[in-house]
């Protein structure tokens, strides 16, 4: 198993869960770029991806997801399951992601194989 597990689901296989180690959690908030604006400007025009606003949102999710391993790591958990993300408009161009899930200690089930 990895130093930090982070998973969506709620349980792992071959693992249980000794210890519920509580919430946590996560966030960035990000303001869009007057360039990435001019330049989705012309892309609603045309259609297709707006690349810089794509590659906006992974870089906002990898650091709110970073600030959700650190808690966890703070707390001594060796996994996050049941991780979720959400987004939300703080601002007119800004957005917030959320990142979230229960910090937990697994330890291998009884009899599983190693």
């Amino acid at each position: 198993m990895p130093k930090l597990l982070i998973s969506t689901l709620e349980s792992v296989p071959g693992y249980t869960i000794s210890k519920h180690l509580g919430l946590v959690q996560g966030s960035s908030v990000r303001a869009k770029h007057m360039g990435r604006d001019i330049m989705a400007g012309f892309k609603n025009m045309v259609g297709g991806e707006l690349k810089g606003y794509t590659e906006l949102l992974q870089e906002t999710r990898d650091e709110a997801l970073e600030r959700m391993q650190s808690e966890a790591e703070a707390i001594g958990a060796n996994a996050v399951l049941n991780v979720r993300l959400a987004t939300s408009s703080v601002t007119a161009g800004a957005a917030e992601v959320f990142a979230y899930g229960s910090a937990v200690l697994l330890a291998p089930s009884v009899g599983a194989a190693g």
